[in-house]
């Protein structure tokens, strides 16, 4: 099974659903998305995509209330998780949390097989030693909403466990903001 895992949308509808999109047509069938979501309604625009979207909640957390509510919506790919999640999907245990110490801390454990996280906007995969002797797959698929850095994902397929971070396709008509943002612990 392939997912895309995203982080750090702040409200960009339009590059959330171009990376979206983009992993759907490389063969995702679930979208993660680790937090700083801000506005609710930015999820909307998921919808039409048809993609389960697993989400949390990250430090701007928003309209937490209408999170809630836009999950519990019947047409809603929408499930809301709070500040953090422990999923399985096609068997492999996943922890999605916006911040990356702890992110690092849960990968340590051994119980997941992939911990992803956000927050701090830079983009990073790599294999992080746990207690059990073994490897945790740690994704950061970066900032999906180009706030700071370029706007990236995480596409991965979760038999194998091999993510790369690739680029959100912007098409001229989109303007990426690179705006210096210093995320709060």
């Amino acid at each position: 099974m392939k997912v895309c895992i995203v982080s750090d949308s702040h409200d960009n509808r339009f590059l959330l659903k171009a990376a979206v999109e983009d992993a759907k047509q490389r063969g995702a069938e679930a979208v993660l998305h680790c937090g700083d979501v801000v506005a609710p309604t930015t999820l909307r625009i998921l919808n039409p995509i048809g993609l389960p979207v697993h989400v949390i909640h990250g430090n701007n957390t928003g309209d937490m209330y209408s999170m809630a509510r836009l999950s519990h919506d019947p047409d809603s790919v929408i499930q809301y998780h709070g500040q953090d999640a422990g999923l399985e999907l096609a068997g492999r245990k996943i922890f999605i949390v916006h911040y990356p110490h702890y992110a690092r801390a849960m990968a340590t454990t051994g119980e997941w097989d992939l911990v992803g996280c956000g927050h701090d906007h830079r983009a990073l995969i790599e294999p992080i030693v746990n207690i059990r002797g073994g490897h945790t797959l740690y994704v950061n698929p970066g900032t999906v909403g180009g706030v700071g850095a370029e706007p990236t994902y995480a596409m991965g397929n979760l038999d194998t466990l091999e993510f790369e971070i690739l680029p959100v396709p912007v098409g001229e008509s989109l303007q990426v903001n690179k705006v210096s943002v210093t995320p709060h612990d």
